[in-house]
């Protein structure tokens, strides 16, 4: 099994390689690649060392597996180049998520769907693997028609330059703005770019995204993306609104016996999510969990999780062990 992890060096990529040696996947030969100004540096993966390779010569070794976290631009460009050559690409980026011939996975979800001639595969949006993993049960016994999201996304979703932001701002140290406005003792109402009909690039992924995962447009979904101040974990109020009504005690168990779900909820002890409890975990956490005593049929979840791990990384590594499993690559 040869393996090229792309974009090595960025936050994902060291979490990447993290993952791929904590569950031990099975790699018989690892390229590390990066952009051309990390060619040549060395990285460590199970205590060997690896130099960093370019694009054109990890294309060049024809991997079976390579696992892109470098961006929509690079995986535009570079994952067809990979799977010309008979590459399974999983991408990390935005770039290939709506593409109508891409799948876009979630594998407790829906990993099922995937094929050997699904060359390029795509890794959805951290806040939204960890929405759908808490409501596909749910959808699947009382059937969502609509959820209102508001998320609390960690600076590490935008990345090294955004927690350096934060960092060097506890510290009262000038450097260099990965926001237009301080992030430290704020809180910003703007995840990714403005698009035309106001809402952010986030907030639509978080509309549109779990509906293909789900296979399921009869539901709809607004969200309003907010960055707040932490270094690590993704956090989201959910208000979701079924067609038949739920007993609470029975979503509980629904949550709880979903594989990747932790259910975090006894108000009497304090006990519920938190971004701080989530470091370094694979899990989703779900807790508040309460009817919304507004609306009928309706109910409110807060779900928290490690945006780097299950958001990112360990999803991907995830779809990559199916495929192995599954023989389709």
């Amino acid at each position: 099994m040869k393996v090229a992890v792309v974009g090595a060096t960025g936050m994902v990529g060291e979490v990447m390689l993290k993952v791929l040696a904590e569950r031990n996947f099975p790699i018989t030969e690892l390229l590390l690649v990066a952009s051309q100004r990390s060619v040549g540096k060395k990285l460590s993966y199970k205590g060997e060392e690896y130099t960093i390779i370019g694009l054109e010569d990890a294309v060049l070794a024809r991997p079976h597996l390579a696992i892109f976290s470098a961006g929509g631009d690079t995986s535009l460009e570079w994952a067809p180049k990979f799977a010309a050559v008979g590459t399974t690409v999983v991408d990390n980026s935005s770039a290939w998520r709506m593409d109508p011939e891409k799948k876009l996975v979630v594998p407790e979800i829906n990993a099922a769907a995937l094929t050997k001639e699904d060359k390029i595969i795509a890794n959805p949006n951290c806040s939204t693997i960890q929405l759908v993993m808490a409501l596909a049960p749910l959808h699947k016994r009382y059937k969502m028609k609509r959820v209102v999201i508001s998320t609390y996304q960690s600076v590490s979703g935008t990345g090294v330059k955004a927690v350096q932001q934060l960092e060097n701002e506890m510290a009262g140290v000038q450097g260099e703005m990965a926001y237009p406005y301080p992030i430290n003792r704020n809180a910003l109402p703007h995840c990714d770019i403005f698009l035309e009909n106001g809402y952010t690039k986030e907030e639509m992924k978080l509309a549109r995204e779990p509906q293909k995962i789900l296979d399921d447009r009869t539901f709809s979904i607004s969200a309003t993306a907010v960055r707040i101040p932490t270094a690590g974990g993704h956090s989201e109020a959910a208000n979701v609104e079924f067609e038949s009504d739920f007993d609470l005690s029975e979503v509980r168990q629904l949550l709880h016996e979903t594989p990747g779900v932790v259910v975090q909820d006894n108000p009497d002890t304090n006990t519920y999510p938190m971004p701080i409890y989530a470091h370094d975990k694979d899990d989703v956490f779900v807790g508040r969990i309460r009817r919304d005593e507004s609306q009928r049929n309706t109910l409110n979840l807060w779900i928290v999780s490690d945006n780097l791990r299950k958001g990112a990384a360990t999803n991907a590594v995830q779809i990559a062990e199916y495929l192995v499993d599954k023989q389709l690559i």
